[in-house]
């Protein structure tokens, strides 16, 4: 196991770099980057392009609205395309700007955000508390309620338990989240009023005692973790019900009951452990998709500014610092958690034996 575990190890920063290296060639292959997009800007209105980009070539652009008059018709000056290439990196070759830019990371250094007068280390801090909320609170409750659900199922296979649950799931998987997440909004938020209608927390965090504190940050995050559970649990209750099924017809199961096991001994003595790797395996996928992904409409229709929302202005806006930064930080966090995917593999099933799999 020590050996899986160092080879594993050392797979990750190899991985990691394919992953950047893929992604890095598709984004520079894409149309309309930064320098591109600014000069959209400055060609249309100057005033308005020094207004919306305040990062790094915000000075270049300010300087080339300055300078020329009738900017429109004229079209934009070789001077200052040139000029904002320097500002952005890219008069450099492409093997070179990604050299530069894996060792930066290596040490955690993502630059500065091209639109936004701020660090990405600092951006992605600061919207991380949101994603981590929405994520660790949808992750928990839906693992919570589907794996007893889908052993309920499983146990009650075919009785009206199984039916009208079943059928109850299927309603749930069917409604977009984004639709359900505008539903509560108008009824629960709009007006009844029980809950508030955007942010994280109130106005009046600071002013609040601990016990405040913490009723407030819940009573911000009913809604939208609602939102995003009330889907979310359908096709993990269905794996968990089918993988139950699908141990309990097997020998050794009979086995068990036909020595005099009871049926609680049976079920999480001997059937938990197998059923729950395919359970097990899924979990990276849905923390990672749940943290990053998954939440972007509800962060909108919500109001609430996190990773999500970041991840999607930084592609619009083609923001590559923050873009390869959250990807840099994603993937890493998404390679650690399959390694402990596998480690709990082995807490769940000692018998598993990675090396002898892998020879």
């Amino acid at each position: 196991m020590k050996r899986y575990l160092l080879k594993r190890l050392l797979l990750i920063p190899l991985t990691l770099f394919g992953i950047m290296a893929l992604n890095f060639v598709f984004v520079q292959l894409a149309p309309g980057g930064p320098v591109e997009q600014m000069m959209m800007k400055l060609e249309g209105a100057p005033g308005a392009a020094t207004a919306r980009f305040s990062g790094s070539g915000a000075a270049a652009a300010e300087r080339g609205a300055s300078n020329t008059k009738y900017q429109g018709a004229q079209g934009v000056r070789e001077e200052l395309i040139a000029e904002l290439s320097q500002e952005y990196g890219f008069d450099k070759p492409l093997f070179t700007r990604f050299g530069l830019m894996m060792k930066k990371y290596l040490l955690f250094d993502f630059g500065k955000s091209f639109y936004r007068d701020q660090k990405v280390t600092d951006l992605i801090l600061e919207k991380m508390p949101v994603s981590i909320s929405l994520g660790l609170w949808t992750t928990l409750l839906i693992y919570g309620i589907s794996i007893p659900l889908g052993i309920r199922k499983a146990v009650k296979d075919g009785t009206r338990f199984d039916v009208i649950s079943s059928f109850i799931i299927i309603i749930g998987y069917a409604i977009p989240s984004f639709l359900f997440a505008i539903v509560l909004v108008i009824f629960f938020a709009g007006d009844l009023g029980w809950f508030p209608l955007r942010g994280l927390v109130s106005d009046n965090w600071d002013s609040l005692s601990l016990g405040g504190k913490i009723l407030d940050y819940l009573w911000h995050m009913v809604l939208p973790v609602t939102a995003m559970v009330i889907g979310g649990f359908a096709s993990l209750t269905m794996l968990t019900k089918n993988a139950f099924l699908d141990e309990m017809s097997k020998n050794y199961v009979l086995t068990a009951r036909a020595k005099g096991a009871g049926e609680h001994r049976v079920l999480y003595g001997h059937i938990f452990r197998n059923a729950m790797l395919i359970v097990t395996a899924g979990f990276p996928a849905t923390l990672v998709a749940l943290l990053f992904t998954g939440s972007v409409l509800i962060e909108v229709i919500f109001s609430l500014d996190g990773l999500g929302l970041l991840g999607f202005e930084a592609v619009m806006n083609r923001d590559y610092p923050v873009i390869f930064g959250t990807l840099y930080l994603f993937a890493l966090l998404g390679l650690v958690l399959n390694l402990i995917s596998d480690l709990t593999y082995r807490l769940i099933d000692p018998r598993i034996d990675f090396e002898r799999r892998e020879s």
